[in-house]
């Protein structure tokens, strides 16, 4: 019977692939389905995030969609921001360390090999059949994900920190974002997991400016450009083009409490200051 479910969410997963077109899109859809709580405009606007954020080649865009629908469950099970926020993280860790074992790698640019930041390699990722290698990673990879999204959304709640901090959330409640939407992106926070790749904050920027162009077009889903996307180049113009977390924070997060920490102490504020403006100026 456990089989049998398994090769049904592997079809599953490549037919939501070939429908909606992006890796990040995909998860997030399978996994809010199955919990129950289908989010068609918030799915909609995570597909810049495709390709490692933008196509830059960070992290797999499909562990973004997996994240995000794990932070919209984290806040239906516990209306508590700071301990949702927490069980957000955890949840994405162990969804992270799933896609690892599958993969060896979160990064999107070590599994296809290839730089998307350019058409030629977009060119490149459909004639050199790495979509397909995607594709079937995405069938794979599906059953692991959501035993791997339950068991880390299965946590002793009493247990968690009551005041835990992530700067994706804190970025986008500066844009405007209600406490459901800054719980979702919550997973993101120190690099996604704590992981210390790609800017957690940026990526949450991304999908919050999406959302509110999709809220304000309903049907239709916001374009991107990643070559003159607008919050890329003030990102990397504050960063002096560096991307990963570690590197701009100069460290890397080893528990929640550290990066609680960090973001209370005024961390990065800087850079949330700049996506948000950047928010501010593409609304007017």
């Amino acid at each position: 019977m456990k089989a049998l479910k398994s090769e049904t969410v592997k079809l599953k997963a490549k037919r939501t692939f070939l429908k909606k077109g992006t890796c990040s899109r995909t998860f997030f859809y399978l996994l809010d389905r199955e919990f129950g709580h289908p989010m068609d405009e918030e799915e909609k606007a995570i597909d810049p995030l495709a390709g490692g954020i933008l196509q830059q080649g960070y992290q797999c865009g499909m562990l973004w969609g997996a994240s995000m629908a794990v932070g919209a469950e984290a806040y239906r099970r516990n209306k508590n921001p700071g301990q949702a926020t927490a069980l957000a993280i955890l949840a994405t860790q162990q969804i992270m360390r799933s896609f690892v074992s599958r993969t060896e790698s979160i990064e999107c640019e070590d599994i296809t090999q290839l730089d998307l930041t350019n058409k030629k390699g977009l060119l490149k990722f459909v004639l050199t059949g790495k979509f397909v290698h995607c594709f079937k990673l995405a069938g794979k990879w599906a059953p692991e994900a959501l035993h791997a999204a339950q068991e880390g959304l299965v946590q002793d709640q009493t247990s968690l920190p009551q005041r835990s901090l992530s700067c994706a959330s804190e970025t986008i409640r500066m844009m405007g974002a209600g406490e459901d939407e800054a719980i979702m992106v919550a997973g993101f926070a120190g690099g996604l997991g704590l992981s210390g790749s790609g800017c957690g904050a940026l990526a949450a920027a991304v999908w919050m400016n999406a959302l509110i162009h999709n809220r304000k077009q309903v049907g239709k889903s916001a374009s991107f450009d990643p070559e003159n996307d607008p919050f890329l180049k003030a990102f990397y113009e504050e960063t002096d083009y560096e991307m990963q977390c570690d590197k701009i924070c100069g460290r890397r997060f080893e528990s929640l409490e550290e990066h609680t920490e960090f973001v209370k102490n005024g961390g990065c504020r800087k850079f949330m200051e700049v996506l948000a403006a950047v928010a501010r100026n593409e609304q007017s």
